[in-house]
């Protein structure tokens, strides 16, 4: 007998708990959440604050941060009701952030056109279909002041002398406690002298000579060399949908513009150093 109110009870609080659940998902960003003085403060407010918090905030769960999203709005309303008009700056500011907010949307709807995978494929082509296979050069080399240490160091190493151990011993250079380890580099990595006499090396040999640099004289190994393609349309995506979003932008701003009337005052106009006169905006 006595399960019979426990069911009804849990019925009951499942009953409630739908509704609840109902209600939330005919939420809109026009739900009203509170009121000051006849202010509404609304869902889409309380949405906008939360992504403007600091990062360190973002990641806080939303019924951590609602209460004080909620005190903040409402504070900043009643606040806001003592100003009374607002300053030349601050009409300036809203009417700024409209300009740029709607601008944001117009962008939205101009980069959705304009982002296709044929457009990605197309600015692909054009940017890497002619690019060439880059050789890349993995060297060590041992450092030292003169050309007679150098002239030293070639001759031990034409007589088996083990080239990490040198580098460890008498590199002068960073790299001489890693055996002289450079590591891979491209073209125009290292400077000119340096650079040429790689280039004219092969994989597993040792500079017959030395060569001179703003560094000193090295003696140089080349250990390996490496083709290394053009990157891929995924690795390059990024960059790819900057570049057409760029030109698709700037493109309808400037079709916009030629079919429209806009004037301009130039710097002979009027005094640039005014830019920085905050007194024209009461503050």
């Amino acid at each position: 007998m006595l399960l019979k109110p426990t069911l009804s009870a849990a019925f009951v609080a499942l009953i409630a708990l739908s509704g609840t659940a109902q209600a939330e998902s005919h939420a809109s960003a026009d739900t009203v959440v509170a009121t000051v003085n006849g202010t509404e403060i609304t869902l889409g407010h309380m949405i906008v604050l939360k992504q403007r918090l600091p990062q360190q905030y973002q990641s806080l769960a939303p019924d951590v941060l609602f209460d004080g999203i909620m005190d903040q709005l409402v504070q900043q309303t009643l606040l806001g009701d003592l100003s009374g008009e607002l300053s030349p700056g601050s009409i300036a500011t809203l009417e700024n952030e409209e300009r740029a907010l709607r601008a944001a949307e117009a962008i939205r709807g101009i980069v959705r056109e304009a982002m296709t995978d044929e457009a990605l494929q197309a600015e692909y082509e054009t940017s890497y279909g002619e690019v060439l296979p880059e050789s890349e050069f993995n060297a060590s080399h041992i450092l030292v002041d003169t050309e007679e240490e150098a002239i030293a160091i070639i001759e031990e190493l034409t007589g088996g002398a083990d080239f990490a151990e040198l580098a460890a011993e008498k590199s002068t250079g960073p790299s001489g406690p890693n055996g002289g380890q450079l590591g891979w580099f491209g073209k125009g990595a290292m400077v000119p002298p340096f650079e040429e006499a790689v280039l004219a090396m092969e994989a597993g040999t040792i500079s017959e000579v030395p060569v001179q640099t703003q560094f000193g004289w090295h003696v140089i190994r080349l250990n390996e060399t490496r083709e290394v393609p053009p990157p891929s349309l995924e690795e390059v995506r990024p960059q790819l949908f900057d570049q057409i979003r760029r030109r698709a932008v700037e493109s309808r701003a400037a079709e916009l513009e030629a079919a429209s009337d806009v004037t301009r005052m130039t710097k002979e106009d009027i005094d640039p150093a005014l830019l920085d006169d905050l007194s024209l905006l009461g503050e």
